[in-house]
């Protein structure tokens, strides 16, 4: 059963707290990071990215890199930007886009959960990002990004849920992407312990996002417990995890779509022969296609976009082969394109559905791309299934919004 535990957090104080969220350190670039901070000193990302300290020869692995985050941080601490609770709470992160809200509980999931398959997940991660945040971790003795986690609705969490945010909130505000923050402390003993209970009755939770920054965690856990040897202690912070909880149900997948740069030395009418093949193709004009259902993908090339709609589904029960991001590797960037691994392959580029369609539009009519691809997302559900049979997904077959913010909450240990 999955233990999901209150903590002291250390986060900012009310009147900083839109100025110190930032958005994951992953989600951008040195120089992407470097315009954030000279826009918004206080961002957490001089924290996250603290290569943006340094000229630009220093790489963002470089040892001093991971001192100087420390020192930041610990500097921050000092001046009074951040606080921390005295007391081990449960907190409340609503995130509003567009008029959709999700409302996670921020706490601190255990390392043994993510060893012993509780914590499920979908995809593989890269040593060399891993080593990344496990370098940042150690060096902080903190961990700095919440891991996104997913859990089947909980009508016992959502009834607290529900009562706490009746109550005035401790932060409120909108960041500049146009996406509102709004946080709640659960203080009340009882309904702290009613949720961690109500957790422990969940035998099953699902990394969303945050795959890295997961295995990091449990990588230094692992590491500390070696240090400390047999007489380790189990309650230690450092064997949990810093982590938002999300109710299944108001979680929304986005599209995460392909570009190809050519079209592995076909004509554009035999490449169209080939895909009459296994598709039935429609011609939509300059009409943007939105995959409609399962099985439908849109594409766009030459200036014109089109529908190609699988004349018959993969006849299988594996939860992996039947994603449409599998549809398209198996039916289409394999077989015709020669794409054999998406991994690795330089051809192809993936395109976050949070861009719209019209940046697949741009990349084909610049020239970069010589077809798109627009994908049926991927579903909450579909997740869960290939979670649930220990497979693994292929890669950037899920794409999240709105985007935890780092430096709301901080696990220090």
């Amino acid at each position: 059963m999955a233990d999901i535990r209150p903590f002291c957090a250390t986060r900012p104080q009310k009147d900083k707290a839109s100025h110190i969220a930032a958005l994951p350190y992953d989600v951008m670039d040195t120089a992407e990071a470097r315009a954030e901070i000279a826009k918004e000193p206080l961002s957490f990302l001089r924290i996250d990215r603290a290569e943006t300290s340094f000229p630009d020869d220093v790489a963002f692995n470089d040892p001093r890199v991971y001192e100087k985050a420390a020192s930041i941080l610990s500097k921050m601490i000092e001046k009074g930007d951040f606080l921390t609770d005295e007391s081990r709470f449960y907190y409340i992160y609503e995130l509003t886009m567009e008029g959709r809200s999700q409302t996670g509980i921020v706490a601190v999931a255990s390392a043994d959960d993510y060893r012993h398959g509780i914590i499920k997940k979908h995809e593989n991660t890269r040593a060399d990002k891993e080593k990344d945040r496990i370098d940042h971790v150690t060096a902080c003795s903190a961990q700095t990004g919440p891991i996104f986690l997913a859990y089947r609705k909980n009508d016992i969490i959502s009834s607290v849920t529900e009562k706490t945010k009746k109550d005035p909130c401790e932060y409120d505000f909108v960041s500049p992407d146009g996406i509102r923050h709004r946080v709640w402390i659960i203080r009340d003993s009882a309904d702290i312990r009613q949720i961690k209970d109500a957790f422990s009755s969940i035998d099953s939770i699902y990394i969303a996002d945050g795959h890295h920054r997961c295995a990091s965690a449990v990588n230094v856990c692992m590491k500390r417990r070696a240090a400390a040897g047999e007489g380790y202690d189990p309650d230690a912070e450092y064997n949990y995890f810093l982590s938002v909880l999300f109710p299944d149900d108001e979680l929304k997948i986005l599209d995460y779509n392909r570009t190809v740069s050519d079209l592995n030395g076909l004509s554009e009418e035999r490449f169209f022969d080939r895909l009459r093949k296994k598709f039935d193709i429609k011609d939509c004009g300059n009409e943007i296609c939105h995959p409609e259902k399962k099985g439908c993908i849109g594409m766009y090339i030459s200036g014109t976009w089109y529908t190609l709609s699988l004349k018959e589904m993969p006849a299988t029960d594996d939860p992996v082969e039947s994603l449409d991001v599998s549809i398209l590797q198996n039916e289409v960037l394999s077989p015709i394109l020669n794409i054999e691994d998406p991994k690795t392959d330089s051809r192809i580029d993936f395109i976050g559905g949070i861009r719209g369609l019209s940046e697949l539009c741009r990349r084909v009519d610049s020239g970069k791309a010589a077809v798109a691809f627009a994908i049926y997302p991927t579903s909450i559900r579909e997740l869960f299934a290939v979670a649930d049979e220990e497979k693994l997904m292929p890669p950037k077959s899920t794409w999240f919004e709105p985007k935890l913010r780092s430096g709301l909450f901080i696990h220090r240990f």
